[in-house]
């Protein structure tokens, strides 16, 4: 199944909720990649642009989306980035392809 990595930032009242009554959050991500019939793979939270990140792997990117959907959409999250992760695997396999490609770039004859 593809891997994605779901980059989140809380909302403000999601850390109000978290500081008033802190709790891990790794059993409710479980269950929101389970519901799309994917797996939680791994839980991080960091500094910066982004509060937290989330890699699961899921069926499909529709599958992934509506994960993301549903997460935004309960108010808890304010923003969010979804990025589709290749193995070093599919990254050959797609250099194979691109081998077999012709492109004519702008302004090149």
């Amino acid at each position: 199944m593809p891997l994605y990595m779901l980059q989140f930032a809380y909302s403000p009242e999601s850390w109000t909720a978290l500081v008033r009554k802190p709790e891990d959050r790794t059993a409710a991500m479980d269950s929101m990649a389970k519901s799309v019939g994917g797996r939680l793979v791994a839980l991080y939270y960091h500094m910066g642009e982004y509060d937290g990140t989330v890699i699961i792997e899921a069926p499909d990117d529709l599958s992934a989306n509506s994960a993301v959907m549903i997460a935004v959409a309960s108010g808890a999250i304010r923003s969010s980035k979804t990025t589709r992760l290749y193995s070093p695997k599919e990254v050959v396999e797609a250099l194979g392809k691109a081998s077999k490609v012709s492109y004519r770039a702008p302004g090149k004859s």
